[in-house]
């Protein structure tokens, strides 16, 4: 397997990025600073939040900012924060059963409390800030639609439950008749609900940006890195190349790059690989004669382990839903190592079309259609988890990477613990970060790869139902 591209040019437009922030082309300067004590490559979620952390520590322990540069590949949040969900969902029982079989139970308690833990973070910051990004607090509808998954998920709840997982007090349950009246969904089997959010994450991210650059942080969007010098010279700056712009020294690097992560560290190929999904934008016609019903919660709807939606109701009545996989998971070329965001996956266009009337009560005459579909590239982890930290063999090079299509509620609270190591030093066991998310030289001599493990155990069943 082959290091990751480069993102590509011209990508789909997502719902989130149909009204730009005059940053999202942004150069502070004409040409490249030539020396910088950070450079933070990526300016997405990790990247945005990297920097404000750097800040907030600076400003609370009374410490001069460091000069810093953002090298942006495309458009400022124009990667995968720009394209997702919207849905600020902590998993408290799924992804913690599989880190309690391979981690332990202690691990896994510690992976679903920082998840959780997302929630007041992201709210005290946008409420602080006074972002306007359309957060909502919700509850999560988690509705569950066949039998083997209902057993699967609710035998996973019981066993968290019964080692008294805190975040298991959160969960609340009902299954049959009651689980399809409260989710509104047809056909539920069972559905857990918990504590969540969502938002519009363009404008939180730009947000984010624009208060750096205010700070005096360089911002630099189209900007590909092509290149960064394993170790640092004689001065202890490492040289960081573009691809069209020349270099500039740092003494500092933090690789947020998500799935691009291997074309810069090539050590992370087949460990942090590009992953396509796709998602869609939802409303229903001002000429409809019917109104839909109001959706109260978010959701995620499940078929089975590989077959799944998650899905945000906005408060202009529009939804957005991701998801479709059980279209085209069946053909990994699709998807799997796959950096195509200027293409939609084909066999996934039809998909979004109906969606709503046939997958919820009382939408049946609404009318509702699909009036924007896009892809995105996300960085899966060969082992499900991130890898966060200092990057293994490199001293001052950091990584925050790898999260799996669930970096919502994974990201900021990581970049806080990031922006720790970088500024005062800080060992990674003092940041609160979930001992499994470390990057290692271990995780990097792993050969498993949980994404390959998955889609060959789903190609042994019958095949996924067209949605």
């Amino acid at each position: 397997m082959a290091p990751s591209l480069l993102p590509v040019l011209n990508s789909t437009t997502s719902f989130w990025r149909s009204s730009l922030h005059e940053i999202d082309d942004h150069s502070s300067t004409p040409d490249l600073p030539s020396e910088v004590d950070i450079v933070i490559i990526g300016a997405g979620y990790a990247g945005a939040s990297t920097v404000h952390h750097i800040l907030e520590i600076c400003k609370e322990q009374n410490l001069p900012i460091p000069s810093i540069a953002i090298l942006e590949a495309r458009q400022a949040c124009s990667g995968a924060t720009g394209r997702n969900g919207g849905h600020l969902k902590p998993d408290p029982y799924n992804r913690p059963v599989t880190i309690a079989g391979n981690h332990g139970i202690e691990a896994a308690a510690e992976c679903a409390e920082f998840e959780a833990q997302h929630i007041p973070a992201m709210k005290k910051l946008i409420e602080d800030e006074a972002i306007d990004c359309e957060f909502v607090l919700t509850r999560c509808m988690d509705v569950l639609l066949t039998d083997d998954i209902y057993d699967k998920m609710k035998s996973g709840v019981d066993f968290l439950r019964k080692h008294d997982i805190s975040v298991m007090k959160d969960v609340w349950f009902a299954s049959g008749a009651q689980a399809e009246q409260i989710s509104g969904v047809k056909g539920a089997k069972a559905c857990f609900s918990y504590t969540a959010g969502h938002l519009y994450p363009y404008k939180l991210i730009t947000h984010l940006l624009a208060n750096a650059v205010r700070a005096g942080v360089n911002l630099q969007t189209h900007t590909p890195v092509s290149s960064v010098s394993p170790t640092a010279d004689k001065d202890g700056f490492f040289t960081v190349s573009t691809k069209t712009r020349g270099s500039l020294r740092a003494q500092k690097v933090v690789y947020a790059t998500n799935a691009y992560t291997s074309a810069l560290l090539p050590e992370f190929t087949s460990k942090i690989v590009p992953v396509r999904g796709i998602c869609s934008h939802i409303a229903v016609p001002a000429t409809s004669k019917k109104p839909a019903p109001t959706l109260q919660t978010s959701y995620i709807l499940r078929w089975g382990n590989y077959e799944y939606e998650y899905l945000i109701p906005r408060l202009d009545g529009s939804i957005v839903v991701g998801g479709g996989r059980s279209r085209y998971y069946h053909d990994k070329a699709s998807w799997y190592d796959n950096v195509n965001d200027d293409k939609l996956i084909e066999a996934a266009k039809p998909h979004f079309d109906g969606y709503m009337q046939r997958v919820f009560h009382g939408w049946e005459d609404s009318g509702a259609e699909a009036t924007n579909v896009w892809t995105g590239i996300m960085g899966y982890s060969s082992d499900g988890l991130p890898h966060v930290g200092t990057v293994p063999g490199r001293q001052n090079q950091f990584i925050i990477a790898g999260f799996t299509g669930h970096g919502m509620p994974q990201v900021f609270l990581s970049s806080k613990g990031i922006a720790k190591m970088v500024v005062s030093g800080a060992s990674f066991k003092s940041t609160g970060i979930p001992r499994v998310y470390q990057a290692s030289k271990a995780r990097l001599d792993s050969t498993r790869n949980v994404i390959l493990e998955g889609w060959e155990e789903s190609q042994k069943g019958p095949p996924s139902p067209k949605l």
